[in-house]
C-alpha cells in the first residue's frame, strides 16, 4: 500500500462469522475520522482488500470495508449460504466502528454476492433459506444477518452459476477426457463458425438454440454427478452405524473421504467470439485473454477443480441460490449498477434484465463505454489503456447524493 494517500489511515481487521469460521480485512477511513456510512466490498473467492473503488470511497469521506472471505483465492469448498455468515460479521464491525448506515459494494462476483445477502437479510422471519443446494442444514434464519441500506453492483454478472452455464462446453463427451469433442457441438470448430480471434465469429441461430441447450444438459449431467458423490457419502454414514470390523472401518473412510469434480473446458460463451450476439463495445476476449479457443483447453478455468457441495451452491446453473437478477427482486433497498460496456462475460439485455426485475423505488442503470470488465479502457486494436475512473466516479457521487457523510 504504498501508494495510500497520506489522509487515509488503514486498520486491520480480523473477521468472525457466527459459525466461528475467521476472515480477514482491511479498513479504510480518513484519518481521526470516524464516519456514520460505511462501505463493504466482498466477493466470493478473490480478495478485495486492494479493491480500485477504495481509496476514491474513502477520500470522499466513508468507513471501507475491504475484505476477503473464508476462502481466500480458492473457491474449491466454497459454500454460497456459508459467505452470507461472512458478509454479515462484515457488517457488524462496521456497525461496531461507528457506521449507522452500510451498502453493500459488489464488483464482479460480488454483486451476486451482495444481492443474494440482502436478499436474505430482509426476508421474513422464517422464510430464510435453512439448506444448501446439497441438502446440508444451514437455517439462515438462526443467524442474525443485518441488513444493508444499500446496493451498489460494479462490473456484475448474473452469478455465477448462470454465468459459467454460458461458459461451459457442451461439447464435452467424455468428463475424464479434456480433449473429448462432439464436433456438432464444437463451437471453436470452424465449420460451426468459428474465426480465429481477432476476427469475429458468427455463429448461426441454430447453432446457438442447439449449443445452449446442450450448455444445459451437461449442467444437469454434473448436478446429477455432485449429487451421486454426496448420496454415496450420506450412504456410507448411515450404514457405518450398523456396521461393525473392517466393514465399519471401510464406510467410515467413505464417508470421510474428500470427494472432488474436475471440470473441463468452462471458456466456451459464444459471445466471446461472436460480436454479434447482443453488441456492445467489447472486443474478442474473454476475463483473462484474447484466445477463447486455447484457453478453453488450459489448466485453470472457473470451477476446474471443486467439491460435489461448492459445484451445486457456486458454480450450478440450475442449483445455485446466488442468482443475481432473482435476488434484486426481493430487495426495496437504493440499487446502483455499474455496467462496463465491454465486460465479456456481463450482456448488456441482462443489465437491462437486472434493473428492470429489481422491485426497488429507488434504482438506477449506469453505463460506462469502452471499458472492460476490470475498468480498463479498450482502445482501438483490440489493446488497453488505463483504468478508467468513470465508474467509481459515479459510485461515489451516488453515495453522495443518497448516503451523504
Amino acid at each position: 500500500m504504498s501508494d495510500l494517500p497520506d489522509e487515509i489511515e488503514v486498520t486491520l481487521v480480523n473477521l468472525v462469522a457466527e459459525d466461528g469460521a475467521p476472515s480477514k480485512g482491511v479498513l479504510y477511513r480518513l484519518k481521526g475520522k470516524r464516519p456514520k456510512v460505511g462501505v463493504h466490498l466482498m466477493h466470493p473467492r478473490t480478495d478485495q482488500t486492494q479493491n480500485y473503488n477504495i481509496i476514491p470511497l474513502a477520500l470522499a469521506g466513508y468507513a471501507v470495508l475491504g475484505r476477503a472471505s473464508r476462502w481466500p483465492n480458492n473457491d474449491v469448498a466454497t459454500i454460497h449460504e456459508l459467505l452470507l455468515l461472512d458478509v454479515a460479521a462484515g457488517v457488524k464491525i462496521l456497525h461496531e466502528q461507528g457506521c449507522e448506515k452500510v451498502i453493500l459494494l459488489g464488483n464482479s462476483g460480488g454483486g451476486s454476492l451482495a444481492a443474494f445477502y440482502q436478499a436474505q437479510a430482509t426476508a421474513a422471519v422464517g422464510k430464510r433459506l435453512t439448506h444448501t443446494p446439497a441438502g446440508d442444514p444451514v437455517d439462515l434464519n438462526k443467524f442474525n444477518l443485518p441488513p444493508a441500506q444499500g446496493i451498489v453492483i460494479v462490473g456484475g454478472h448474473i452469478g455465477q452459476g448462470l454465468l459459467l452455464g454460458k461458459m461451459i462446453d457442451p461439447s464435452v463427451v467424455d468428463e475424464n477426457d479434456p480433449t473429448s469433442v462432439d464436433p456438432e457441438l464444437d463451437i471453436y470448430d470452424p465449420r460451426n463458425g468459428f474465426r480465429t480471434p481477432p476476427e469475429s465469429s458468427k455463429f448461426s441461430g441454430e447453432f446457438l438454440t442447439r449449443y445452449r441447450a446442450a450448455q444445459l444438459e451437461r449442467v444437469r449431467r454434473l448436478d446429477a454427478k455432485a449429487r451421486g458423490m454426496i448420496n454415496a457419502q450420506r450412504d456410507a454414514v448411515e450404514l457405518a452405524k450398523k456396521a461393525d470390523g473392517e466393514t465399519k472401518l471401510r464406510l467410515q473412510r467413505v464417508a470421510k473421504a474428500g470427494w472432488h469434480m474436475i471440470v473441463y473446458r468452462t471458456t466456451a460463451d459464444p459471445a466471446y467470439t461472436d460480436l454479434s450476439i447482443d453488441s456492445d463495445d467489447r472486443v474478442v476476449y474473454t476475463y483473462v485473454g484474447p484466445q477463447p479457443h486455447l484457453e478453453n483447453y488450459g489448466e485453470n478455468g472457473f470451477a476446474r477443480y471443486l467439491t460435489p457441495r461448492a459445484w451445486l451452491s457456486t458454480w450450478s446453473a440450475l442449483s445455485s441460490n446466488a442468482r443475481t437478477i432473482d435476488n434484486l427482486a426481493r430487495i426495496r433497498e437504493p440499487l446502483l449498477i455499474v455496467h462496463y460496456a465491454g465486460d465479456s462475460g456481463t450482456r448488456t439485455s441482462e443489465v437491462h434484465e437486472m434493473i428492470e426485475r429489481s422491485v426497488s423505488t429507488d434504482k438506477q442503470l449506469h453505463h460506462v463505454e469502452k471499458v472492460d470488465h476490470y475498468g480498463f479502457t479498450i482502445l482501438p486494436g483490440a489493446t488497453f489503456g488505463p483504468r478508467s475512473t468513470l465508474g467509481t466516479d459515479k459510485v461515489v457521487s451516488w453515495m453522495r447524493e443518497k448516503f451523504p457523510v
